[in-house]
Parts: structure tokens; C-alpha cells; sequence
């Protein structure tokens, strides 16, 4: 971590290091070091990644101080398989996991013999699949957990899935009957689950809101207690509804709330 008071940007700000997604994540706190974060007296040091590993090492390294693009159930299994120390903060926005097509007007449009694209990674996998059994397209076998699998599926109901990196899915959607798209490639694809998908999660008792984090021991660091305040403004919250309309959201709030 620097250390707090001068900063990099030579002044008396204080500067924080933050690994994010280029969207939304960067673009909140992209808004944040616009029109907040001089008030409360630190600067942002905005760094952009577009995968879900480096954000975590770089943090738990010192590399950077902070990291905005993940949830918790994908922060649990990442710590558990690298023996990482980073912990959530605050929780900012969710990105609605959304059911799309181009071939299906809805639901009852798709049935045996389609095939549906879904993210491949443990955490994203089993929550599309969840979201499928929800509107009742599969069967998941009792006891399918957050991490459920293709092999935890019960009945197929005829359909076929394809497997796919979750930032590769949105360009599936010409190749396949439907896919299950992370809200922030759907916002890249100019997808919106308030609006174009055939099933779209909520936000209220939703596990994967994405927060702010930091490796363990830093959480109560001035600088990230001031930049987690701004995170849960009415100000930011106005932004997201704003600028994304409803296909990311607001979550504020800490971590379990």
C-alpha cells in the first residue's frame, strides 16, 4: 500500500490504486474521481483489466490498493483456489444475468433441440443454470449449489448447452438459440436485461452484487473508508440508474445486507 497523505499526483490528495472492469466498474469510479472524490480529498488512480484474475493478484501483491468487478461467491472460490487474503468492502451495483435470444420472442419459444450458450466459469455457470431452472427451461438435481454444473442438471428438458469464456457469449448469440450474458458484457453489446431478455435476475436478496474490495487488514484505510462512502451516494446511485436504465443497478450496502 502507499502510504497516506502525499499522494502520486504530488499534492495533498491521497491516491488510490484501483483495479476495475473497464464497464461498469471504471466507469463509476470514473464518475466518482470526476465529481466526488476531490471534496473528500483523494484521487483515484483508475486501472483497467478485462479478466477476473489479475485485479485480485494485483491487490493481494500491493500492486494496487483496491478492486472493483467481482462478487462474492466468485471472490470465495478465487481465495480458496489461491490462497488469496482479499475481502469485500461495500457492495455497489448488480449486473443482471440475463437470458437472451434472437431466434425466441420468449420463453415458450425455446424447448428440445436448442441449444444455449452459458458462461463457463464455476461461479457464473451455476448461476445461469439457476436462472434457467427458476423460469423452468431445466431441472437441477436437489441440493445444486451456487457452483452448480452442467453434470448437476436433472433434466435437460432436450436442450443443449455450449459452454463459453462469459466475455464470449454475447457473440454467440448468432450461432445459438439463447444465452445466458453477464450484465456488464450485455451492456458492451448493447444488450439490456430490463428490456431485451427473456429472463432477467433481480436485485432484491441477490448474492452477486459487485463490490469494492481489499486484501484483508485494509479495510479500515481512510482512504478506502472515504471512497466506499461515495460509492453508496445518492449521487452515484443517481448516476447508474441514470446512464445504465436498468441494465446494471444499484446494491448498495455492505457485503450479506
Amino acid at each position: 500500500m502507499i502510504g497516506y497523505g502525499i499522494g502520486q499526483s504530488g499534492g495533498d490528495k491521497q491516491t488510490l490504486r484501483i483495479a476495475a472492469s473497464p464497464t461498469p466498474h471504471a466507469e463509476i469510479l470514473e464518475y466518482v474521481e470526476k465529481n466526488l472524490a476531490e471534496k473528500e480529498g483523494i484521487d483515484l488512480d483508475i486501472r483497467k483489466f478485462n479478466d477476473y484474475v489479475v485485479p485480485n493478484t494485483a491487490t493481494e501483491s500491493g500492486e494496487v490498493d483496491a478492486n472493483f468487478f467481482q462478487h462474492k461467491p466468485y471472490l470465495d472460490d478465487f481465495n480458496k483456489k489461491n490462497d488469496t487474503h482479499i475481502v469485500p468492502v461495500v457492495n455497489v451495483e448488480l449486473e443482471p444475468l440475463g437470458l437472451y435470444s434472437k431466434k425466441a420472442g420468449s420463453l415458450g419459444g425455446l424447448g428440445s433441440g436448442d441449444t444455449v450458450a452459458v458462461p463457463n466459469d464455476s461461479t457464473n455457470e451455476g448461476r445461469a443454470l439457476h436462472l434457467l431452472a427458476k423460469h423452468g427451461l431445466i431441472e437441477l438435481k436437489p441440493g445444486a449449489g451456487q457452483e452448480a454444473t452442467l453434470g448437476d442438471i436433472a433434466d435437460k428438458k432436450g436442450l443443449t448447452f455450449k459452454e463459453l469464456e462469459a466475455a464470449a457469449v454475447p457473440r454467440a448469440l448468432d450461432d445459438v438459440d439463447a444465452a445466458v450474458v453477464n450484465g456488464n458484457y450485455a451492456v458492451d453489446a448493447d444488450l439490456n436485461p430490463a428490456k431485451d431478455a427473456l429472463a432477467a435476475e433481480k436485485v432484491e436478496g441477490n448474492p452477486y452484487a459487485n463490490f469494492l474490495a481489499v486484501k484483508d487488514g485494509e479495510q479500515d484505510d481512510p482512504r478506502i473508508r472515504k471512497l466506499a462512502k461515495l460509492l453508496n451516494s445518492p449521487q452515484v446511485e443517481e448516476f447508474i440508474e441514470k446512464k445504465y436504465k436498468g441494465a446494471i443497478e444499484p446494491a448498495f450496502g455492505h457485503v450479506g445486507s
